[in-house]
C-alpha cells in the first residue's frame, strides 16, 4: 500500500474518533538530537549503566549522578521541537488530539505548542528540594554543573532531586490521569515509542482504535489499524495535511 494511503487511513480514524490521544516515546524526540534508550549503537542504555539512574544511585551520591546525567542534560538543553511535535501541538489546537500522553522527559512538546501534555515519567523542567519539599526550576542546571557548582535549593540550600521517575520510585500523578484519559479514548496514536516499558507500555490496551508511527515493531502491532514505519515527524506532518484538507 502506498505510504499516502496509510497516512489518508490514520487520518481518517483520527477523523471519526470522539476523544483521540497520542502516546509518545523517545522516538519522536531523536528527529531533535535527543538519543533513544534501547537503538542499537547508539541507545542511551549502549552507553551508560540503568543501574546508574535509580533512585538508590541518587540517593547515595547526588554529586555523581549529576555529573553521569550532563551529557544528556546538555544535549536536552540544546534541543528544539522538531516537525512532529508541531504536529502534535496543531491536531490539538485543531480539537483532533485531546491529550498528548508523554513517556520523554524532555519536555519538547510543551515547547512545540502542546497544551495538555501528562508526563509520565516526569520532567527535567524542575527539581523538588529533598529537604523543604520545594519546587525549583532546573533551567541553569547545565550551567552550574560545568562551572562545578552544587545544584541545591535556592530556599534551603538543600539537595535538589529532578523532577523525574528514577528506576525504583513510584509513578507521578499524571500516570493516573493518562490511564483514565486511555479508558476514555476511542483511539490513540502511538509515536515513537517501543511500548515494551511498563506500566505505560500497557495504555494502549484500552484503546480498539491504534494507530503506531513506530520504525521498530511493538507487541501492539497486530491489533493496530495502521501501523507506519516512518520517521514520526515525517508521518505525523503527513497526517495532519490529510486532516486539514478536510477542514
Amino acid at each position: 500500500m502506498p505510504f499516502s494511503d496509510y497516512l489518508g487511513r490514520a487520518a481518517r480514524i483520527i477523523r471519526e474518533s470522539r476523544h483521540a490521544t497520542a502516546l509518545t516515546g523517545a522516538g519522536i524526540s531523536t528527529e531533535s538530537g535527543i538519543p533513544d534508550f534501547r537503538s542499537p549503537g547508539t541507545g542511551l542504555w549502549e552507553k551508560e549503566d540503568p543501574d546508574d539512574f535509580t533512585i538508590e544511585s541518587f540517593n547515595r551520591d547526588p554529586k555523581a549522578f549529576y555529573v553521569r546525567m550532563l551529557p544528556l542534560l546538555r544535549v536536552i538543553s540544546a534541543a528544539a521541537p522538531n516537525p512532529g511535535h508541531k504536529a502534535l501541538a496543531e491536531m490539538e489546537r485543531l480539537g483532533y488530539i485531546k491529550t498528548v500522553i508523554t513517556q520523554n522527559i524532555d519536555s519538547l512538546h510543551q515547547q512545540g505548542g502542546s497544551e495538555k501534555v501528562l508526563e509520565v515519567h516526569g520532567s527535567l523542567r524542575t527539581g523538588t528540594c529533598l529537604s523543604c519539599n520545594r519546587q525549583n526550576r532546573l533551567d541553569d542546571l547545565v550551567f552550574f554543573l560545568e562551572r562545578g557548582e552544587d545544584l541545591s535549593c535556592r530556599h534551603c540550600s538543600g539537595v535538589l532531586k529532578p523532577d523525574v521517575t528514577l528506576f525504583g520510585e513510584e509513578l507521578p500523578p499524571d500516570f493516573q490521569k493518562a490511564y483514565r484519559e486511555a479508558m476514555r479514548s476511542d483511539c490513540m496514536l502511538v509515536v515513537g515509542s517501543s511500548l515494551q516499558v511498563a506500566p505505560a507500555g500497557y495504555l494502549p490496551r484500552y484503546c480498539k482504535n491504534l494507530i503506531i508511527i513506530n520504525y521498530g515493531t511493538t507487541p501492539y502491532d497486530d491489533f493496530a489499524r495502521v501501523v507506519i514505519r516512518a520517521p514520526a515527524g515525517e508521518a505525523l506532518q503527513g497526517i495532519l495535511k490529510e486532516l486539514t484538507s478536510f477542514s
